[in-house]
């Protein structure tokens, strides 16, 4: 089986072989992209993310086998244009990282387990939405596509350092038992700083 480069570097000389590309990876692009901004407007970025890419191919490094970094980048770069509708994708993907709904048979302990898990889900949202718009793209390329540090980077141009620096702090912002614990340790500091100051003027 050819690897994304093989077929890539084939296609500068073939280039129909790059709708092997497409049959690849299309389905990932297409998730990526509605996931981001909603289906409809996920249809124009799947087809002009492979057309960039078509246009663009002969600065594929041949030393990378899997074109997908390189794909998302192109994608990603391309949903920035669509900012308008992105919240319709942090609410999907603040239900998905809390995991599955709650069944129920309907009794008390059940319903009060699914009013808790609402609220964290309305709670999650809000700090997802609250976040800057290149941690989001970076916890969603981890934590939703599943890349690596290394693949994240490269599909954003970025350090890997980078990379790990915004997850570190999309963690925690997430979190709320981190976030609970730097509000107290905030509180602390300030604590100290205002006895101190009191000391001076005694």
């Amino acid at each position: 089986m050819s690897t994304d480069s093989e077929i890539i570097q084939r296609s500068l000389d073939q280039p129909s072989a790059f709708a092997q590309l497409f049959d690849r990876h299309a389905r990932v692009v297409n998730a990526f992209a509605t996931y981001r901004i909603g289906r409809h407007a996920a249809e124009d970025v799947l087809s002009e993310t492979f057309l960039v890419a078509f246009r663009r191919r002969a600065d594929f490094d041949p030393g990378v086998e899997s074109a997908v970094p390189w794909l998302l980048g192109i994608a990603s770069r391309l949903i920035r244009r669509h900012r308008a509708v992105e919240a319709k994708h942090w609410r999907s993907f603040a239900a998905v990282v809390l995991g599955e709904e709650h069944a129920s048979e309907g009794g008390v302990d059940d319903a009060m387990t699914r009013i808790d898990a609402e609220r964290e889900v309305a709670g999650l949202r809000a700090r997802i939405a609250a976040l800057a718009p290149r941690d989001r793209e970076t916890l969603l390329l981890y934590a939703w596509q599943g890349l690596s540090y290394d693949e994240v980077a490269t599909a954003l141009g970025v350090p890997v350092g980078t990379v790990r620096s915004r997850l570190s702090r999309v963690r925690k912002r997430l979190d709320p038992a981190r976030r609970a614990q730097a509000r107290k340790q905030a509180e602390q500091r300030t604590e100290t700083q205002t006895d101190r100051a009191a000391g001076k003027i005694r």
